[in-house]
């Protein structure tokens, strides 16, 4: 062999998994929070209506939240997809993800019966174990790219 042990991996074999992996990942995820982002970014009255279904904030954030959110969705994917800055974009993610699996999390253990407005009112997805399983695959991933990623 050259210098290989039988059934081990070469290091930079490993590492150009890794890059695509990492590649792979960060277009998934930048892709959904892209789309989340711009389907909000259309209809931010809509998406005040979701988060004050929540009834976690006072009346007079949810419109500076609705009108905000979006555009930090949208920019922190674009940079997550273009790979600049892919560490920091990764991390802001994986912020908002842990905001949310609160959100969820506590409309959840409350009962409320309500759009997760993940999606604006595309999807009309009703908050539940599904959306919880699914953010938390998500924060697994950012937290991945946060760790493994360089910039």
């Amino acid at each position: 062999m050259d210098g290989v042990e039988e059934g081990r991996v070469p290091d930079h074999d490993r590492r150009a998994a890794m890059k695509i992996l990492n590649f792979i990942l960060r277009l998934v995820l930048g892709g959904i929070f892209l789309y989340a982002g711009a389907i909000k970014i259309v209809n931010p009255a809509a998406f005040a209506t979701g988060i004050g279904n929540y009834r976690l904030l006072a009346h007079e954030w949810l419109n500076l939240l609705a009108i905000t959110l979006p555009w930090i969705e949208v920019i922190a994917a674009a940079l997550l997809i273009a790979g600049v800055w892919k560490r920091a974009s990764a991390l802001l993610i994986a912020l908002m993800l842990v905001v949310f699996l609160v959100a969820i999390g506590q409309a959840v253990a409350r009962n409320l019966n309500i759009d997760c407005g993940c999606f604006g009112t595309v999807a009309g997805r009703k908050v539940g174990l599904m959306g919880l399983g699914e953010d938390l695959a998500m924060l697994a991933g950012a937290l991945w790219l946060t760790w493994r990623e360089r910039d």
